[in-house]
Order: C-alpha cells, then structure tokens, then sequence
C-alpha cells in the first residue's frame, strides 16, 4: 500500500541494511512515522551554504567550502550564525520505489536552529530520490542561539514514502466529516489551514521573542534554563502584534489539530504574499498526535519577520497542515508510551528551557 512507512517497515529496512549505522540504530530512534538522525563525530565549518549538486559528492566539494573542522566527541560549541556540516551516523541504501523526505526535530525548531539534510548529487535541501545509496549530512545554522551539541544527538528526523501519500482536499474533506481534525471550522484549501492566536483564553501572553544577546545552550540539558534568560515574554489586550525585522518569535494556532492513526502531517508555509514574515515548517506530525476524546493539540508556529515590520492579527491564516495516508498503521502512536514532549500542548517553548 501507498503511504508513509510506520515503525514496523522502518524496522525491517534497519534490519535488511537498507539503513545502516556506523554504530548499532537505538530503539528510540524510531517514532511511529519517522526515524530520528544522529550527528556523527565531526563537523565543518563552512564559508557558505551549499548543494553537492549533480553528479558529485558532498566530501569531493567540502574543500571549496570548509574554514575548519572540528572534533564533537567531548562536546562543541556550534556558534550563533555561523554554519556547519556534521556527517550523520546513519546512511541510506533506498529499495527503488522509496524516496524520503527530512526535517528539523519540533525542539531544534523551537530553538531557531536551522538544520537541513544534505546529500551527495542533491539539488535540493531535505529530498532523497528513490534508491539514494550514501552517504547523509546535516547541515547547521545557528539562529538565535549557540548550541553545545555532542556525537548521537538527534536534529533531525527522515521520513519514508512509497508512492503518492498527499491527501487531496476532496479526501482531506472526507476524513474531516469522518474523524474532525481541527477545533471549529475547517479551512481546506491546499491542506488544512491555521491561524495564529493572539487573544488567549486565559491572560495576555501570546508568545515569546528571542533574546538578541544570550548564553549557549547545552541540548542535552532538559529543563535546565530560565526562559527569561533567553526569551521575552510578548503580552497584547487587542489581538494585535507587530513583528521587527530580523526577529524570531514563538506563537501558537488558535486550532486545536488532531492527526489521526491511519495518517501523518507536515506543517508547511501557507502564501508568500501574506506578509512579510515566513512561519517555519520544523516538524513532523505524527499518528496520534492530538489524537482522542477531547484531546486536540495546538501548533507552536516558530515565526521570522523579513524585510518589513509587520503586524500580525489574531485568527490570521498563517500556515497549513498537508495531510499523508499511512502505508499501514503504527505499532505506537505519538503520545503513547514513547517520549511525547509535545502531546496535548499550547504555547510551549523548547524542552530545553524549565
């Protein structure tokens, strides 16, 4: 069948050595609809961004690109602004017929840490063709903070198709009425929509603007640091807030998602011609997510405003969820039994921040 590969399939390509690791693949890697990627023992910092391109290698165009490399093993400083390339412990031997798609972890997006999968041949950031055999990278760009980052950590997350998984609107209806996937009304037009809240229910918080000048975080620290160390709190009264230029802010949608067993999500940009600001698309979303009576969990939106200030209204369109089937069923769905940081959740920051 057609869909996203659950947990069960990506169990079998580990164990047929179509994905292999230099040292052994940790049950915990694997999520119900993706498997987590793993940064290896080096990384380059590099002058520039760049695609391998076609017909040549990652490793034959690091000299055009490197400054220096540097050692992870004992820990490492990855410095706001600057950009680096990390080998990931896995490597890909795709069966034809399988292509794969990859994107940032829902905390490295949360903590304005651009990261991208790179390949060797690749003329595009994040996109593995059907029957990839290689090498993978992950490319890293510090935003907002500098990170301390370690041999095993996991960035980034690989998902693996087979065949055309998109719902169309006519099906994302369908499923709608069956299974609701949104709180109130749904707005389908090109995958679902979602809005940003800026009259909570409860209070004036409406986000967080990251700090200009702050200390580095550890990843691996969880609930370790204050978030006024790093964040601003942003309180409204009138549904109104005006973005700056250069800033990056945590906001949340005003709708409740659900994403039922039988499919998966990926959050993706709404229309350029919206505002001057872009909302990223860090994650995946997993079966299960929001999922149950009474349930329902609202997106964190990690929002960058561009050329202009901008102000942005509450209930403003600013994003959709392009809904996949599955291939088949999860043996686990997000938020049972694994370890779920975001299940159920509002405005929320990184795991990283108490």
């Amino acid at each position: 069948m057609n869909g996203v590969l659950p947990d069960s399939r990506l169990r079998q390509l580990i164990d047929s050595g179509a994905i292999r690791a230099e040292s052994p693949i940790l049950p915990e890697q694997i999520q119900p609809a993706s498997l987590d990627l793993r940064l290896g023992a080096t990384a380059w910092r590099l002058r520039a961004s760049f695609l391998a391109g076609q017909g040549r290698k990652v490793s034959d165009r690091l000299a055009d690109f490197e400054m220096h490399r540097m050692d992870l093993t004992g820990g490492a400083v990855l410095e706001k602004g600057c950009v680096y390339l990390v080998p990931l412990m896995e490597r890909l031997s795709l069966p034809q017929g399988l292509d794969a798609v990859a994107n940032a972890k829902s905390s490295t997006g949360r903590l304005d840490l651009l990261t991208r999968l790179v390949t060797d041949e690749g003329t595009e950031f994040d996109r593995l063709p059907p029957g990839y055999d290689g090498p993978i990278y992950a490319e890293i760009c510090p935003r907002s903070f500098s990170v301390l980052v370690r041999p095993g950590m996991r960035l980034n997350q690989l998902r693996l198709r087979q065949g055309q998984a998109v719902l169309s609107d006519a099906e994302l209806q369908e499923l709608h009425a069956r299974e609701p996937l949104v709180s109130g009304q749904a707005l389908i037009d090109d995958g679902l929509g979602f809005s940003v809240d800026l009259r909570p229910e409860a209070g004036d918080l409406v986000g967080y603007r990251a700090r200009p000048h702050s200390g580095v975080i550890d990843l691996d620290r969880i609930g370790a640091y204050r978030a006024r160390d790093f964040w601003d709190e942003l309180r409204t009264s009138d549904g109104q807030l005006i973005l700056d230029p250069g800033a990056f802010y945590i906001l949340v949608s005003r709708e409740a998602v659900a994403i039922p067993p039988d499919y998966a999500a990926e959050m993706a940009p709404y229309l350029a011609m919206v505002g001057e600001f872009r909302v990223h698309y860090a994650g995946f979303f997993d079966p299960g997510f929001g999922h149950g009576p009474g349930q329902g969990a609202r997106g964190v939106l990690e929002v960058r405003c561009h050329e202009a200030p901008f102000a942005l209204e509450h209930g403003q369109t600013v994003g959709r969820l392009v809904y996949e089937r599955m291939a088949a069923r999860p043996d686990r769905l997000y938020g049972s039994g694994i370890a779920s940081n975001y299940q159920g959740q509002g405005l929320k920051l990184a795991k990283q921040f108490a």
